[in-house]
């Protein structure tokens, strides 16, 4: 199983989400901001355990050396999030996860008795909006001229937005009536609703840095084209783990 980030995707990120921090920012001193953030821009990284319960991937899985394992993949994501109370921001978020698995028939060889060969790839970029929570007070102002994060702030969170998803299989396969091996490929995409659920926690390194920790879970389902006629919606659901470094600004 290999992973690739779509060309040209996490720089466009990445500018997008600098533009969103102002570059006049500046810290207060040791342990504090001048005033309080206004929100805070997140890059994080992880590993996306995709729960691949749909027929499609049964059928895939006892046709194809394939594992249900393989559609688990590392999983790379970003947050800017404003500030709507002192306990509550609203957030965007965008992530990208791929798996390409190779593989062949588990129970058939072509005529010359070698494997017969495809390679399957599952891509997931879900752009959603939350509303989260912090659980305790992420910091406080001391007077009018400083704010001081607080070391631990734990948050809980849901939402929901689009996923666009590919699944796509490209290679060698059989025809199960005539048992004759042919060359094809089978594509399906689409941008389908979600919804989700977050808990994490920030852990402050510095006053304008933290350290972020988040639990996702995801559900959705979305519709196959034409090439996989007869199965059911895919299940695009799974739980995603990540860290990463959040910027305050």
């Amino acid at each position: 199983m290999t992973w690739h980030t779509p060309v040209g995707l996490a720089p466009a990120l990445a500018a997008a989400l600098l533009l969103a921090t102002p570059v006049h920012a500046q810290s207060g001193g040791d342990g504090f901001l001048f005033k309080p953030p206004s929100g805070t821009v997140t890059f994080r990284t992880g590993f996306d355990h995709a729960r691949a319960g749909s027929d499609l991937f049964t059928f895939t899985t006892d046709q194809l050396t394939v594992n249900r394992a393989d559609f688990s993949t590392p999983t790379i994501a970003a947050d800017v999030s404003i500030r709507v109370s002192r306990r509550a921001d609203v957030m965007i978020s965008i992530g990208h996860s791929q798996s390409q698995t190779k593989s062949e028939f588990r129970h058939w060889v072509d005529n010359a008795g070698l494997p017969i060969e495809q390679t399957t790839t599952f891509h997931r970029v879900p752009l959603t909006g939350s509303i989260k929570m912090y659980l305790l007070q992420p910091g406080r102002s001391i007077g009018h001229f400083a704010w001081v994060p607080a070391r631990f702030s734990p948050y809980v969170g849901a939402g929901g937005g689009m996923m666009w998803y590919r699944f796509a299989q490209v290679g060698d396969f059989i025809d199960f009536n005539t048992t004759k091996v042919f060359p094809d490929s089978f594509d399906s995409s689409c941008l389908t609703p979600t919804l989700h659920g977050i808990g994490g926690l920030d852990i402050s390194l510095h006053p304008r840095f933290a350290l972020t920790t988040e639990a996702r879970y995801e559900w959705g389902k979305g519709q196959l084209s034409s090439d996989f006629a007869g199965f059911d919606r895919l299940d695009l659901s799974g739980f995603t783990v990540t860290t990463g470094i959040s910027v305050r600004y």
